[in-house]
């Protein structure tokens, strides 16, 4: 007998939880981002709450935590003074000169002073791009991307990311905030779920990110398959040396979705993928093999807005915990 369905998650917000990494990592990179600042020990602490990053997570066309960092620094660099960026060739140099010019004390007020700061500039300003915060977010760790950087040796912890990038850290020289990601989905109901159905993953996170937490909570013999932000890239670099075209395959495009389905479309009836963000939805509505998409709300610090945002990128399901999934795919 064929499985019953294909079922891809997402990773992060449903089967892990990131509250205390990934997320918790944006809060600290956008506060080390700014700490060569003068009146930077004004800032608030916390900068902000996760439940207003939240809304900027959720407003879509942010490929992954990166670049929701990079939005988010933006965002509140419209309350600072700057002044002309350095010229520097390093883009080190560049980032520590300009910055000590700056004066925060006008950011420091406006976060003390305005309920869900992130939400209000985003109201405000959309998603603005300044060209000395964009000067910082080229090419890769190592190469001038110092946002990136940062965020990595935070989320990763001083052995890992020396382990994976073969470098010494420049800023942060403590335990990685990847130890601190918890389960979100009881590996019984994974074992239930995978008895008569095909478990896929589809995941922004490079690969080995991905890995680690598979790994580490004994979660890879139910997935025989792992599309991760690696698998867009090669593609993309693949489309732009034999096409000439630049694209992006991170979701919301269907990609990653389109890759699993294929290898499974003559064996499965169904196809369902689960995810806690509009961008996946969209992603599954926007893929070929007509995948029913079902939000999950398991991990949301504001289950009414994302229920909200959810079912307005189309979600088929909207559902508050993996009992509920269990009733609509078994």
């Amino acid at each position: 007998m064929k499985p019953k369905n294909l079922i891809v998650f997402d990773m992060d917000g449903v089967i892990i939880d990131v509250s205390n990494s990934y997320r918790d990592v944006v809060r600290q990179t956008t506060k080390q981002f700014f700490n060569p600042a003068k009146a930077a020990n004004q800032l608030p602490e916390p900068l902000f709450e996760l439940s207003d990053l939240a809304v900027v997570k959720q407003s879509g066309g942010l490929n992954n935590d990166w670049d929701l960092t990079v939005a988010v620094i933006n965002l509140l660099f419209t309350q600072v003074d700057a002044l002309k960026a350095h010229e520097s060739p390093d883009p080190w140099d560049r980032y520590r000169q300009t910055m000590c010019k700056c004066n925060l004390n006008r950011l420091a007020d406006f976060l003390a002073s305005t309920d869900n700061p992130l939400k209000s500039l985003l109201n405000q300003w959309g998603k603005p791009e300044h060209p000395f915060i964009a000067g910082l977010y080229g090419g890769d760790v190592s190469s001038g991307n110092i946002i990136k950087q940062i965020f990595q040796e935070i989320y990763l912890g001083s052995a890992l990311f020396k382990s994976t990038y073969q470098m010494e850290p420049k800023i942060y020289r403590g335990k990685g905030y990847i130890l601190r990601e918890k389960l979100l989905i009881d590996r019984s109901i994974l074992a239930e779920l995978s008895q008569e159905n095909i478990l896929a993953i589809a995941t922004g996170r490079p690969g080995s990110e991905a890995e680690y937490p598979l790994k580490h909570f004994q979660l890879r013999p139910f997935f025989p398959v792992v599309m991760t932000l690696d698998d867009c890239v090669k593609e993309e670099k693949r489309i732009l040396a034999e096409e000439g075209r630049a694209v992006s395959l991170s979701k919301p495009d269907p990609f990653m979705l389109d890759v699993i389905a294929e290898g499974y479309r003559n064996t499965v009836n169904r196809f369902f993928y689960i995810g806690d963000m509009p961008d996946d939805m969209l992603a599954a509505a926007r893929s070929r093999f007509r995948f029913k998409s079902i939000g999950i709300l398991i991990s949301a610090p504001d289950k009414s807005s994302l229920k909200k945002n959810l079912q307005r990128a189309g979600a088929d399901y909207v559902v508050e915990d993996f009992e509920s999934l269990k009733k609509i795919i078994l």
